[in-house]
């Protein structure tokens, strides 16, 4: 790829007192790149995932998207800038219907103001049409349009980790950050997320690090793999190279799992 990588973590460490939880990290991501972020509990991922969406603030080194430091930047403003992100545990508006959680997302980019929302004006009513449009295509993706009408809380478990994709995706995001997106599920669930992640990368021209704990979907999906330990990056490569790492085996995966990924 020609210009900025879409993200760009150079030497990027954080430290809680005494503990440092991310240490050195370096990691390229280029357009269109589906990558996973593996490592045992406590290794950092997720806090990999805060530093990039601006929830922590590095204590060294540097956060880039297409080029821009990141550092210092409020979490909404880095979400403006194109970063779309789902969480290890779903955070949806519970009580609010499937379509109105997506509606949220997409009332970030609204140009009325409250006088206009007020009083119903024509421009007002149009754009509540564009969104209420752009929402159930996003659901329809999801193959959730069905569910529009029904509350979040009432939604199958798998259906809510897809209602969040569908709102990181109304971000209308560069980067999309995927936190564990097949915990709890089962196999047909789990079969279903990896090809609904697939289909949007390829439709919406996406870039996609993810986390995920489940072997079978990180190595069924993900063409590149980064592996922490302790907050450290201990290997990267092809899934292929990564199962048979020695040190990851070690550290992670363990002998058995690494065959059962094959």
């Amino acid at each position: 790829m020609s210009g900025p990588h879409v993200l760009e973590l150079r030497a990027t460490s954080i430290a809680f007192g005494g503990l440092k939880a991310v240490s050195d990290l370096d990691l390229i991501l280029r357009e269109g790149d589906l990558v996973g972020l593996i490592g045992p509990n406590g290794a950092g991922k997720t806090t990999v995932f805060n530093l990039i969406t601006g929830v922590y603030r590095p204590t060294g080194g540097d956060v880039l998207l297409l080029g821009r430091s990141l550092v210092g930047m409020y979490p909404h403003a880095i979400a403006d800038l194109g970063i779309g992100r789902t969480f290890q545990n779903v955070r949806l508006f519970r009580q609010m219907s499937v379509l109105d959680n997506v509606r949220v997302s997409l009332h970030r980019e609204s140009a009325s103001g409250m006088v206009p929302a007020v009083l119903r004006t024509a421009p007002f009513l149009r754009e509540e049409t564009a969104v209420r449009r752009k929402a159930l295509e996003l659901l329809s993706l999801m193959s959730l349009e069905e569910f529009a009408g029904a509350r979040a809380s009432d939604l199958p478990y798998g259906h809510q980790r897809r209602l969040e994709v569908a709102r990181a995706l109304a971000l209308s995001p560069k980067l999309l950050l995927l936190d564990e997106p097949a915990a709890g599920m089962n196999p047909q669930e789990t079969e279903g997320m990896m090809a609904l992640v697939r289909k949007i990368r390829s439709d919406f021209g996406l870039t996609v690090l993810l986390v995920e704990h489940d072997m079978r979907f990180v190595m069924g999906i993900c063409e590149r793999i980064a592996v922490l330990d302790y907050g450290i990056k201990i290997a990267e490569g092809t899934p292929d190279a990564i199962k048979r790492d020695p040190r990851v085996i070690e550290a992670y995966l363990g002998a058995a799992t690494a065959d059962a990924a094959h």
